[in-house]
């Protein structure tokens, strides 16, 4: 019997694992790619900050709403 809790407490800790693997995996880096695309809506402002990706040479400009807070990510060339 107590083989079986020191197993089921290894099972558990090898689940927690798995899935701190696999939010990190689906959740990473979205922040920043979230709202990336071509057309800049409406409200957002472009801010000083600019994004060089140092192995493509993309810049990313930053775009920004005041009333929401919220940021919006726009490839440059």
């Amino acid at each position: 019997m107590g083989i079986l809790i020191v197993i089921g407490i290894y099972v558990l800790q090898i689940i927690a694992v798995i899935v701190c693997i696999l939010l990190g995996y689906f959740i990473y880096d979205k922040r920043f790619k979230r709202n990336h695309g071509k057309e800049v809506p409406t409200d957002f402002t472009a801010t000083e900050e600019v994004n060089l990706d140092p192995v493509t040479g993309e810049k990313t400009r930053v775009y920004y709403n005041a009333k929401t807070g919220e940021r919006f990510y726009k490839n440059e060339k």
